[in-house]
């Protein structure tokens, strides 16, 4: 997992934005698969500081050779984080995250944090953690989104399965089996958390990000009134 957080400024675009290039950057050069991407909403503040939002990102990927795909991320951070940024970046085996690194990322949604203490559970825990812009805080969320995205019920991706990027999907009408495969999703549930059928008929918008639940893609949607053409639509990003 790679966790990074606060590559931006309020001119540039947000680690989201980057985190997306990064995975194009992975795939491009053969380092790695990337198999998603993943966005954590973190607690916002006025003690925290933040450029927009206060999210940071994750990506998952498997790799044959993590100590090139290591060196390719540090560097494509250190030149592409943005002028006044506090870039932090966190590398780690999934399988080697500790349940105090998961209760980090929970807490960083709930109360302020503060860098000497991530920089002593990387410590304790030997998680690669590292700042290289501004004052580094960015270590906070990047080690949080490692342990959000490892306990698995958190956030939403913004890349699914390699180079198959969410946000290339075209509005239209689609059953929920093809939509499934289309996007490579485990479930599409309604907003009460039953699934849909496989031959329902889902109408998407311009915004279709899955949520991260019980360690699978969760696309929900919500029931609309034009029962002649489609049962369902994409529930609202305030909803997801």
């Amino acid at each position: 997992l790679v966790g990074i957080d606060d590559t931006d400024n309020h001119e540039s675009r947000g680690t989201g934005y980057l985190s997306r290039r990064l995975g194009h950057l992975i795939a491009d050069t053969e380092t790695g698969t990337v198999k998603g991407i993943t966005r954590h909403q973190l607690y916002v503040h006025p003690d925290i500081r933040y450029t927009s939002q206060n999210s940071s990102a994750c990506l998952e990927i498997e790799t044959s050779n993590p100590g090139a795909l290591k060196s390719l991320c540090i560097d494509f951070i250190k030149k592409e984080s943005a002028e006044g940024s506090d870039a932090g970046f966190c590398f780690v085996k999934e399988d080697e995250i500790a349940a105090e690194i998961i209760r980090w990322g929970n807490a960083a949604k709930k109360k302020v944090l503060f860098l000497d203490d991530a920089v002593a559970l990387a410590g304790k825990h030997d998680v690669f953690l590292e700042g290289y812009t501004g004052n580094k805080e960015g270590m906070i969320g990047a080690l949080a989104a490692v342990g959000l995205k490892k306990e698995g019920n958190d956030g939403r991706f913004i890349w699914k399965s390699a180079m198959k990027e969410l946000r290339e999907l075209e509005p239209a009408l689609y059953t929920a089996e093809h939509l499934k495969s289309l996007l490579d999703i485990d479930h599409i549930y309604t907003q009460n958390g039953k699934e849909v059928g496989n031959h329902d008929n889902i109408l998407t918008s311009e915004w279709v990000r899955p949520a991260l639940k019980k360690k699978e893609s969760v696309l929900f949607v919500e029931k609309t009134d034009k029962t002649e053409d489609y049962e369902w639509k994409i529930a609202t990003k305030e909803f997801v």
